[in-house]
């Protein structure tokens, strides 16, 4: 992608689906009477922000967060914070060919399978 706009031009089915089926922390915690409003993988979302922001080869910080702002106030404005960074952070790596959606949507298969084979207490 040449420009910042260039990457909420791009479609991203495997993350259009969270947004239509409202995968978000507040209406799990609500589903399974969880009672902490911060989400588990919030901490590894900042890491993983902070650790890009450090190399910033692959994608560089103002750029990162021009994308989160972009992407977050127009693609993905129904989805309430942190959700919106995440899938911002996700749309902007396929948008500028950093994973692709194939590897990406393998991926949150392979994550969800693990989740729904634990025991949830």
């Amino acid at each position: 992608m040449s420009t910042d706009q260039d990457v909420a031009t791009v479609t991203v089915p495997t993350l259009e689906r969270i947004v239509e089926h409202g995968q978000v922390w507040p209406a799990l915690t609500e589903k399974y009477g969880v009672a902490n409003p911060t989400p588990p993988w919030k901490s590894s979302l900042d890491a993983m922000c902070d650790a890009l922001d450090k190399e910033a080869k692959a994608l560089p910080f103002l750029e990162r967060r021009d994308d989160e702002d972009l992407l977050s106030q127009g693609v993905y404005e129904s989805l309430p914070f942190p959700e919106s960074q995440l899938v911002s952070l996700a749309h902007s790596f396929v948008a500028r060919d950093l994973i692709d959606e194939e590897a990406l949507a393998g991926r949150m298969k392979d994550v969800r399978a693990r989740l729904e084979d634990q025991d949830v207490c």
